[in-house]
């Protein structure tokens, strides 16, 4: 193949109804798709059958602790910034069985029936929740002992990635280097472009398997106009993020800030309802637990998301290390924005905002790190 060909293989522009034959494509591969849908008022990854389910004409506003759908005034699909959750909850399950037992002539056997992972195509992941991919793959990959659930998913994934035209108020992937622009980490990247009477997506292929599903598509060479646009997308965005953590020596401000007032005046509003966690693409933290029947027959162990902000998670021997808000919140944020960098050589964060849409006392780690810094306003 020529480096011509290579560069048409590897661009090209789509129609708005193109999706549809990009979905196709991926259901006769045998890929489950993911997308964002419009569900009980929130916009969640769910399984998809067309672009009918994606969410056409729709954008969100987000605020601390608020979040409402708002309909737009064009025919624009991926218009909105971060979804409730990300990819977490279908790669790093919130349950997963690990294995079941049956007592059979006074013996138990072990059965390990998990079912196989499910090929799944997520179409819609933004630049920050690839960001958080990669972290979680650090975690859950890259260490001692890779996670099996989680390798299984991820080795079967293909992802189409939607670079942000209109990030939300509580967006600061910009600071945190993980947008509003993907840069890797995808097999196929969608800027959609939306104007009167133009409704098109450049299509940029990230590996093999993205190249040969955007050659199928046949879509028309990339002109220097459209890439234009395209790049003023990404800017326009980067220039509307608001919110920022300066990181720069914060590692070493939170882990000497250990008895700050802020962290007493943040716990009087905290409820532990550990929403910021649940949300969060690459809080990770599980609990084992194990069931059996009254009869002593069956027995299953399973896995669970567990928090920080719970009073068992920090349980030993004697009772709970962290028994007061002050410090579980403590414990959170030093731990997504400082101890992470010691563990993995990063920080935990990739500025998407869920935890400040979805808490609902409004708490912005941007303002709590901030403050800590001590370049924020003081709390009354």
């Amino acid at each position: 193949m020529s480096s011509k060909q290579a560069a048409t293989a590897a661009s090209a522009i789509l129609e708005a109804e193109a999706l549809s034959a990009l979905i196709r494509n991926l259901r006769d591969k045998d890929y489950t798709i993911i997308g964002p849908t419009i569900h009980e008022g929130a916009l969640v990854f769910d399984e998809i059958q067309d672009v009918a389910d994606l969410p056409r004409g729709w954008s969100a506003d987000h605020a601390p602790g608020r979040f409402r759908l708002r309909e737009r005034s064009d025919d624009a699909i991926f218009s909105y910034a971060a979804t409730a959750q990300g990819l977490k909850r279908f790669l790093h399950p919130p349950e997963v069985r690990l294995f079941r037992a049956e007592r059979s002539n006074g013996q138990f056997e072990i059965l390990n029936d998990s079912p196989p992972a499910a090929r799944r195509a997520f179409v819609g992941v933004r630049p920050c929740d690839l960001a958080a991919l990669r972290k979680l793959d650090r975690v859950l990959l890259q260490d001692r002992f890779a996670d099996p659930v989680y390798q299984a998913g991820r080795r079967d994934s293909f992802l189409i990635a939607v670079n942000c035209a209109e990030p939300s108020g509580n967006c600061f992937c910009g600071s945190m280097m993980s947008g509003p622009a993907a840069t890797e980490g995808f097999d196929l990247l969608l800027t959609e472009i939306v104007e009167p009477g133009l409704h098109v997506f450049l299509a940029e292929a990230g590996s093999q398997p993205g190249v040969e599903t955007l050659a199928a598509l046949n879509g028309a060479p990339v002109t220097k106009e459209l890439r234009r646009k395209a790049d003023e997308i990404t800017r326009d965005a980067a220039a509307r993020l608001h919110k920022r953590i300066d990181s720069e020596g914060l590692k070493e401000i939170l882990q000497d800030a250990f008895e700050h007032p802020r962290w007493e005046q943040t716990a009087a509003r905290c409820l532990a309802c550990a929403n910021c966690t649940m949300v969060c693409p690459t809080c990770f933290c599980v609990t084992v637990e194990e069931t059996s029947d009254i009869a002593q027959r069956h027995a299953e162990r399973w896995r669970r998301w567990d928090s920080c902000f719970t009073q068992s998670f920090s349980y030993i021997h004697g009772g709970s290390v962290r028994l007061s808000l002050k410090a579980r919140y403590r414990q959170w944020m030093t731990h997504k924005l400082a101890t992470w960098v010691d563990q993995f050589g990063e920080n935990g964060c990739v500025g998407c905002g869920r935890c400040i849409t979805w808490c609902p006392a409004g708490i912005d780690i941007t303002e709590e790190a901030a403050a800590i810094r001590g370049t924020g306003e003081r709390m009354a």
